[in-house]
């Protein structure tokens, strides 16, 4: 579907839930950028329980995303202790087939994960998932604390406003009460069985209706306008925050994109706006991001920079003013300049996904 335009200029739930850049547009092919799953210095995790059909296809997504400790398959919502696959699967309890999510809110914030979330499911069907049929395969929110609340009913208001689905949402959003862990041979089954994994994927229909209804979603960040920072906050990591709205800088050689070798673009982590591409990006031995040149001369901006004793430049996107990073004079060929660019300011798009998230105009850069 294609979504109205004047509807399109409210954007904000594309702003403020990540649906702007995020690999989780989930044909699942396996060829998304693998991250070790290790803490970051706050050694600090979270919690994020989600039910959305076959927990062999909700785990997946999660799986990809950088941030995350560990996804677990199991079963959630209802009064039974210890169930088993038999029993949930029959719909002899009240759990739902569910996946709990252990991740590090330094690095993936809990508005991605419910950008992931609402990507791979069906929101509109009360009635099960695709080709599962029966409540065990309802989709549910469970939420642990009353800001997990508070962003999933605000991402529901969201997507109604804008009309992503043709039908209402039923997903529900409940306090999180248990969650028993699935049987061995049901965690990571996509790897353990591939074959029938696809199989089964392929079969459920669950693909075809996330293409269906994203393909068109385009973004329009010319008509972006710009969450408070309290908003920021909650829809931001603490990394993501400092680096753009308090002018941080974020560890070398430790950050996202540094070795990213892969072709697509580089857009703005809060608005969307294209920054960099692939094609201009350079090994430059610093451990951040370089390029030779920016992919939008517009939608980067060259500001005086006198916190330290030497006068530097530093770069801000043009319709969210995020910080950057600073550009210098050291770079290679043809420009002989030097973008150092912070990840945590960056979303990268590879070019596979460019015209599904609404950046076809980029792809001839690949061809």
């Amino acid at each position: 579907m294609i979504i109205k335009s004047e509807i399109l200029k409210t954007i904000s739930f594309f702003v403020l839930f990540g649906l702007i850049g995020v690999n989780c547009l989930s044909s699942d092919t396996g060829d998304t950028q693998s991250f070790s799953r290790k803490v970051s210095q706050n050694s600090e995790v979270d919690t994020a329980t989600f039910a959305g059909g076959c927990f062999w296809c909700v785990e997946t997504p999660f799986e990809k995303l950088h941030g995350i400790i560990d996804v677990i398959s199991g079963y959630s919502g209802g009064p039974e202790k210890d169930p088993t696959y038999k029993q949930v699967s029959a719909g002899q309890t009240g759990h739902a087939e569910s996946v709990q999510i252990i991740y590090d809110p330094y690095v993936i914030s809990y508005a991605q994960l419910l950008d992931t979330f609402w990507k791979n499911i069906d929101p509109t069907d009360a009635g099960g998932s695709f080709y599962d049929r029966g409540m065990q395969y309802r989709s549910v929110i469970f939420y642990h604390n009353p800001q997990q609340k508070m962003l999933a009913e605000e991402s529901v208001n969201y997507l109604e406003k804008l009309g992503i689905f043709e039908k209402p949402i039923v997903t529900e959003i409940v306090p999180y009460r248990n969650f028993y862990k699935a049987e061995e041979y049901h965690q990571d089954f996509y790897k353990k069985d591939p074959q029938r994994y696809y199989s089964y994927r392929q079969g459920s229909g669950r693909d075809i209706f996330i293409t269906e209804t994203w393909e068109n979603a385009e973004i329009r960040w010319q008509n972006f306008s710009k969450p408070d920072k309290n908003k920021l906050r909650l829809i931001l990591t603490p990394l993501q925050f400092e680096v753009t709205q308090k002018e941080g800088t974020e560890r070398s050689f430790e950050n996202l994109y540094w070795d990213n070798k892969r072709e697509g673009i580089y857009v703005d982590i809060v608005s969307g706006e294209p920054l960099f591409s692939s094609t201009d990006k350079f090994k430059s031995g610093t451990g951040w991001p370089s390029f030779t040149q920016s992919l939008e001369k517009s939608n980067v901006k060259e500001k005086e920079d006198n916190r330290l004793i030497m006068v530097r430049t530093e770069l801000r996107s043009r319709y969210a003013d995020s910080h950057l990073g600073h550009i210098f004079n050291d770079g290679p060929p043809p420009t002989g300049l030097r973008y150092c660019v912070n990840s945590a300011s960056l979303r990268f798009i590879p070019k596979e996904n460019l015209e599904k998230e609404g950046y076809k105009k980029y792809l001839s850069l690949f061809e």
